[in-house]
């Protein structure tokens, strides 16, 4: 039987075990997290940027900020800058705007993890849409994508 939602499909083909959920619409990750009844660091965002080799993206838990500076240490680029609304639109023409999951590799995008969404066994996300959620193992999502694990985030500067 097919998924409603084609991103789980994408899990389903790809032999990865998840449990998915769907709450009320929320807009943000924080919010994202408050519906799922979970702390706001267990929940994973992805954050889109844009540097001189193009565009990216990152994973970090809801609660932090991407460094943007280490990030593009990591990177080793001179130039980096977060994405724009309308070139995340542009991008992700297939999910609703801000619930893209952390599937670069769809895209042809690299991707950095931050290393605290990297400890976990799980990691929980939004999946295409403003009310979808998935959890999976870390492990199978790293066999899928591939991800750079780095630290990435704002060290001491999180939301309240």
């Amino acid at each position: 039987m097919k998924a409603p939602n084609p991103w789980l499909n994408y899990l389903q083909n790809s032999g990865v075990r998840y449990s998915h959920s769907i709450h009320p619409p929320a807009e943000t990750a924080l919010e994202t997290a408050a519906a799922e009844r979970v702390p706001a660091h267990e929940i994973a965002k992805c954050v889109v940027y844009f540097c001189e080799t193009g565009f990216g993206m990152t994973v970090v838990p809801a609660d932090e900020f991407v460094d943007i500076v280490e990030l593009a240490r990591v990177l080793g680029v001179n130039y980096i800058r977060l994405a724009t609304e309308t070139e995340i639109a542009e991008l992700f023409p297939d999910c609703e705007l801000g619930a893209m999951p952390p599937f670069g590799n769809i895209y042809n995008m690299p991707v950095v993890v931050d290393r605290d969404v990297a400890d976990r066994r799980f990691m929980a996300f939004p999946i295409g849409t403003h009310r979808d959620v998935v959890r999976l193992a870390f492990e199978d999502y790293e066999r899928l994508v591939r991800p750079l694990v780095a630290g990435v985030v704002m060290a001491g500067v999180a939301y309240a």
